[in-house]
């Protein structure tokens, strides 16, 4: 499955997911959702989390204000709905760095 971005129009978040990227990650759903608006962002299946009805993704960006994120996503309808959100880890910036600069 790909993701046809033109139809993604909001985010989605379930409460308990909020507390726990907040508390245990130090990330607001604000940076979460700034990924999304800035380039580059690598997006990647993941594929060890998803089931038959449900295809998860990782994205790779920052924030507005330079912090490297991972955040982790479903499609539900025009809305990504937000899993969780945390720091990149060394080997995910790794990957993230060697993307090239957007034209």
């Amino acid at each position: 499955m790909t993701i046809d971005w033109d139809r993604i129009v909001g985010f989605e978040w379930d409460a308990g997911n909020v507390v726990k990227s907040e508390q245990k990650h130090g990330v607001r759903t604000e940076e979460a959702e700034e990924v999304f608006l800035n380039q580059p962002l690598l997006v990647l299946p993941d594929r060890a989390h998803s089931t038959v009805g449900e295809e998860r993704w990782r994205a790779l960006g920052h924030t507005t204000g330079g912090r490297l994120l991972q955040v982790v996503f479903t499609v539900r309808g025009d809305r990504l709905r937000v899993i969780s959100g945390r720091p990149m880890s060394r080997k995910e910036r790794s990957a993230y760095e060697a993307q090239p600069e957007p034209a």
